[in-house]
């Protein structure tokens, strides 16, 4: 008899290690979920499977790919952002954030929903989102917040937040309003593999941030990504501001990069090449630039 719970857990999933065929179906979806709650399907998995949810108590909490401190960082949740709770190794949790991303993180840097006094958590709640502020949690600490972190609306004590039932007024889903965010948010971002924020990031969390603040939900990595929305046909001359555009450095054609259109053939990315944040132009004479436009494959458009 087929396990309910043990199919999802198989076979709704992502991480930068695995490559289900289903993620193709999720991701073709991924560029038209434009519910209020873009990153809050941890609570509906929990709830449908009856798994423990747990909640950001630190202001980034790092996801990595194997349950010990030297493992690598493959992602992030944010302060306020719950995940669901799929298996434990001593004290660490593999768990699903609310973009469906699996990764393993320590207890430390989380704590069970239930102990928040029944606090609703997530995109969903009546929470504020940081723009970039201080609060004082429960414990009576002061925690520097980074963008995108959700708080509860009296803990704010510094800096700036954003009453989330006024997000769409805020970041409005238009293709030049994202450009703007990215561009504006991100400024200054140096490259950091897994990160999500303005306290940096890679590629794919600077073009994944940058859509959810805008409702728009996207896979986490690249090449996931590339599955979402519609192939752009035409080459670099039909690219419109907020289209994808998508880069391989393998032989295997394999989507390695991604960067955010915010002209015919100008881009806003994260680059460990330009060492993080980079507005530049494919049609440069540089040879970073040369190189770039060499290894472009193709361009989706997700919105407008």
């Amino acid at each position: 008899m087929l396990d309910v719970r043990d199919f999802h857990l198989r076979h709704l999933q992502f991480s930068r290690s695995d490559a289900l065929p289903e993620v193709r179906d999720r991701a073709c979806r991924a560029g038209d979920a434009t519910d209020p709650g873009p990153r809050d399907s941890a609570h509906r998995l929990a709830r449908a499977l009856s798994l423990d949810l747990v909640v950001a108590r630190t202001p980034l909490a790092p996801l990595v790919d194997e349950p010990r401190a030297s493992s690598t960082q493959i992602s992030q949740i944010l302060y306020g952002h719950c995940a669901a709770v799929l298996a434990r190794d001593g004290k660490w949790l593999r768990v699903r954030g609310g973009d469906d991303y699996e990764g393993w993180i320590h207890q430390g840097y989380v704590e069970p929903c239930d102990n928040l006094s029944g606090a609703d958590w997530g995109w969903n709640s009546e929470s504020d989102m940081s723009l970039g502020c201080s609060i004082r949690d429960e414990r009576g600490v002061t925690l520097d917040l980074p963008l995108g972190a959700l708080i509860g609306p009296a803990h704010r004590i510094s800096g700036r937040s954003l009453d989330l039932a006024h997000r769409r007024e805020t970041f409005p889903q238009d293709a030049e309003a994202v450009v703007a965010s990215a561009m504006g948010l991100f400024q200054g971002t140096y490259y950091q593999w897994g990160g999500i924020s303005p306290w940096g990031t890679d590629c794919s969390g600077l073009v994944q941030s940058a859509f959810a603040l805008h409702g728009v939900r996207l896979p986490r990595d690249a090449w996931q990504q590339a599955l979402a929305g519609e192939e752009v046909e035409g080459g670099l001359d039909a690219i419109k501001s907020a289209d994808l555009l998508f880069f391989s450095d393998r032989d295997d054609g394999r989507i390695t990069h991604v960067a955010l259109a915010t002209g015919s053939s100008t881009i806003v990315h994260a680059a460990l090449g330009r060492g993080g944040y980079s507005l530049e132009r494919l049609d440069a004479a540089d040879e970073y630039s040369r190189e770039l436009a060499g290894r472009f494959r193709f361009a989706r458009r997700v919105i407008g």
